[in-house]
């Protein structure tokens, strides 16, 4: 994923489970990124909708997202990682411009990519990782396999597609099937 025209189809995954997951993954991303082509940081920046969130809002906190799960699954200690519940990851702030948060979704997915693709024997899909506690976690640890992390991510980029999409039509009246 980056902010020029490669796809999911000029990248090389994993062989397996893994890849597909990673290529699915990669997929929604693409979809996210296209609500936000031709943007200028002011629209990115424009709330269009009752919700708070914005275009640049979500990019942003996509980004975090997978720093965050890539935390998670490197270093598997179950402490909760810096930032991981700060609101701001869901605005685009003051001085901020799209393509610094596009660029930074782009290193955050290559990073979270790098480390799964390298996960090796022990460290299977089947292999369980902790999850941080938080204000709504149960009071014992949670463990989840790696597969569940990755059909999380995929999950929660779908989901903020599907926002995007709004967002973006209410802006100008494109989406990521009708640009305008």
């Amino acid at each position: 994923m980056t902010t020029s025209s490669k796809n999911a189809d000029d990248v090389t995954f994993p062989p397996g489970e893994r890849g597909e997951l990673l290529r699915a993954l990669a997929e929604q991303r693409e979809l996210l990124l296209i609500t936000v082509r031709g943007l200028t940081d002011a629209q990115a920046a424009r709330r269009t909708t009752a919700s708070e969130l914005t275009l640049g809002g979500i990019v942003k906190h996509m980004a975090r997202g997978e720093q965050v799960w890539r935390h998670i699954l490197v270093e598997r200690d179950g402490e909760l990682p810096d930032g991981m519940l700060d609101m701001e990851q869901y605005r685009m702030a003051e001085g901020e411009s799209l393509p610094e948060l596009l660029n930074r979704y782009a290193a955050a997915a290559r990073e979270l990519d790098a480390a799964v693709t390298g996960l090796r024997g022990a460290d299977s899909m089947d292999a369980t990782v902790p999850l941080p506690r938080t204000p709504w976690s149960p009071p014992e640890t949670v463990h989840w396999p790696v597969r569940r992390i990755l059909l999380h991510l995929i999950r929660e980029t779908a989901q903020h597609a599907g926002h995007a999409d709004i967002v973006r039509e209410a802006l100008d009246g494109a989406n990521s099937t009708a640009q305008r």
